[in-house]
């Protein structure tokens, strides 16, 4: 059974860039911080880093069955990631033949070796064995900072979807909800470079630094990273209720005060956005009614307007009561993957994403996060973030939005540049 006990530390600070350092010396590394957004709903945890491993499952088939078996074998906290392609496991699709540059599995878990949570200034660690306290504090000790001040060279980007294929795609796109197979797609482009290096923790801290965000999280699984600055949750268990809160709905942000609140006004008053919300609101209930308690399902809030470093965000909030004997697996079978990336109805929308997308999403609209060992847990959605496979030197960075019939072909591309923008900015590419 894993123990915490309580970790004493001078500058809590300068130990999360030790702790983030540390991603350096090990292969299994998960850092998730909610960036002191205490008025998000449901936030309830200030930072974990799971550090090292004592069991990985790193599966490509028969997934779930296998983090089933996982979860039964440990009843241990459990750090890992679903890829967005584990949905031609729960919803069976002819799939596009797309190279796929970053080969992350499908489903990725582990048990940490270490866990340090903080909280409200309180630092405890989590261990097996408390003898394994001393052996962390020698891994610390031994720890150097000098990655974390590196800096990574301004590297160029390309795009895979030029700006014309974008704006014919997006026309094509209207014209299936036109007929009907559709009502929303959320539509993905990639910028991309090859044969780059980059210092992982550098652009990381740097991207945090440029949009702190409630899901903030850094990944490595070897020599797969991710580097996430997500500000939307795609489900929370705790006990016997979960939570989902899909985001439709972005304004840029302006350091002018009074144009700052006026676009918020605007973003809270614009039908188009309340529509694309009300939508993926629908689909949520919908894939919540597959495994919740009858008439348990629950609106809590809708179109509610968050603002972060970066945007102002429409988020709604979701929730339903659910059968204690229901297993993660249940779970992210009904649900997954999230309908604010895929769009309404799902399956069809997932299909046209395969016909019109020239690349694997991979583990972006994915899903990061924790399971408790009384499995409880918390996932957000891979957005706002950079994947990086250093054995291929590749680097990635998508975004998208969703597309309606009232939408407008060149705002929803501007759109996507500046949901990109902090990523670039981190990477130095713009």
């Amino acid at each position: 059974m894993r123990k915490f006990y309580p970790f004493q530390v001078n500058d809590i600070e300068t130990f999360r860039l030790q702790l983030l350092a540390l991603s350096d010396e090990v292969k299994h590394f998960c850092y998730l911080d909610s960036n002191h957004y205490s008025n998000y709903p449901y936030s309830t945890f200030g930072s974990f880093f799971a550090i090292d491993a004592i069991d990985v499952l790193s599966a490509k088939e028969h997934c779930l069955e296998q983090m089933h078996n996982f979860q039964k074998t440990h009843q241990d906290w459990m750090f890992g990631f679903l890829n967005y392609d584990l949905k031609n496991e729960i919803e069976p699709l002819a799939e596009r033949q797309k190279q796929d540059f970053l080969q992350y599995p499908l489903l990725h878990f582990f048990i940490p070796k270490f866990l340090i949570k903080i909280e409200n200034n309180k630092v405890e660690i989590g261990v097996q064995e408390q003898h394994q306290i001393n052996e962390f504090d020698q891994l610390l000790s031994a720890v150097s900072l000098d990655n974390t001040l590196k800096t990574t060279a301004a590297i160029f980007l390309k795009n895979r979807t030029s700006k014309i294929e974008y704006l014919n795609i997006i026309e094509k796109i209207k014209n299936h909800i036109q007929q009907g197979d559709i009502y929303e797609m959320n539509y993905c482009m990639e910028f991309y470079a090859e044969n780059t290096i980059i210092h992982p923790t550098q652009v990381f801290s740097k991207l945090n630094q440029l949009s702190k965000a409630p899901f903030t999280s850094f990944f490595k699984n070897d020599n797969n990273f991710l580097l996430c600055a997500s500000p939307e949750r795609f489900l929370k268990r705790q006990q016997n209720n979960l939570i989902s809160q899909p985001i439709k709905g972005t304004r840029r942000r302006t350091n002018i005060e009074d144009i700052d609140q006026a676009l918020k006004l605007e973003l809270f008053n614009n039908e188009k956005e309340r529509s694309e919300n009300v939508m993926i609101v629908d689909l949520v209930r919908n894939d919540f009614s597959k495994i919740a308690i009858q008439q348990s399902v629950n609106v809590e809030e809708l179109f509610g307007i968050y603002s972060f470093e970066q945007v102002h965000q429409m988020i709604s909030t979701i929730s339903c009561a659910i059968p204690s004997a229901c297993t993660f697996a249940d779970i992210i079978n009904a649900t997954f993957p999230m309908g604010s990336m895929t769009g309404a109805p799902k399956i069809a929308a997932m299909k046209l994403i395969e016909q019109y997308e020239p690349m694997k999403r991979s583990l972006y609209s994915g899903a990061v996060g924790y399971i408790s060992p009384k499995g409880n847990f918390d996932f957000n959605v891979v957005i706002r973030s950079i994947l990086y496979n250093r054995s291929h030197q590749y680097v990635s960075v998508q975004a998208g939005s969703a597309i309606t019939i009232e939408s407008d072909a060149e705002n929803e591309y501007e759109e996507c540049l500046l949901k990109a923008n902090a990523m670039l900015l981190a990477l130095e590419a713009r």
